[in-house]
C-alpha cells in the first residue's frame, strides 16, 4: 500500500495547532516574553517525545512519512479532538486508530511489574472491565481465572450475575 502524505499540509497543520496552544495548557510554566504565540517548538517535542529538528523538519514539509506513532504523540501533545486527531492522521497517509478502541494487550513493562509482585494478588483489567491477566496469587486467592468464559472475565458482569 503506497501511502500519499501531504508533507507541507501536515507540517502546516502540526504548527497552526502548536501556536494556538498554551504552555499552561499542558502543564508547562507559562509567563515569560514570547515572540511567537503558543507552545515553543521545544515545548512541544518535549510533550510529544520527538526531537526538536524531527520537529522542525515535519513542520516545514522536509520530512518523509511520520510513523503512526509520531502522528499520535503529537495528537495528544497538541490536546487534539477527534475531528483534529483525524485530519491529522489523514494528512500523515493513515487512518486513524478508532477513538473508542479498547486496547487488550498487556505492555511489556506491566508484565514485569506482574513478575515483580509475585507475591501480592494482582489482577490487571482493560477499560471495560474485562480481566485480562492475573498472576498466580491472584489465581490462588480468587480462582484460576484462565478456566472463565468470555463473560465470566468482565468484572462487571459476575458482579451482576454472581
Amino acid at each position: 500500500m503506497v501511502r500519499v502524505v501531504k508533507n507541507e499540509e501536515f507540517g502546516k497543520t502540526v504548527r497552526r495547532h502548536r501556536e494556538r496552544l498554551s504552555p499552561e495548557a499542558v502543564g508547562l510554566p507559562g509567563g515569560g516574553r514570547r515572540r511567537a504565540p503558543g507552545l515553543r517548538r521545544e515545548e512541544l517535542s518535549m510533550t510529544a517525545g520527538i526531537s526538536v529538528d524531527y520537529l522542525t523538519r515535519l513542520e516545514q514539509g522536509r520530512a518523509t512519512s511520520p510513523s503512526p506513532q509520531v502522528v499520535e504523540s503529537l495528537t495528544r501533545a497538541l490536546r487534539l479532538p477527534d475531528a483534529d486527531r483525524e485530519r491529522l492522521f489523514l494528512l500523515a497517509g493513515y487512518t486513524a486508530p478508532g477513538v473508542g478502541l479498547i486496547r487488550t494487550r498487556i505492555a511489556p513493562s506491566v508484565a514485569r511489574m506482574l513478575d515483580r509482585l509475585a507475591g501480592t494478588p494482582v489482577v490487571v483489567y482493560d477499560a471495560a472491565w474485562n480481566l485480562l491477566i492475573a498472576n498466580p496469587a491472584y489465581d490462588a486467592l480468587m480462582g484460576d481465572m484462565s478456566v472463565l468464559t468470555r463473560w465470566e472475565r468482565n468484572a462487571l458482569w459476575r458482579n451482576i450475575h454472581g
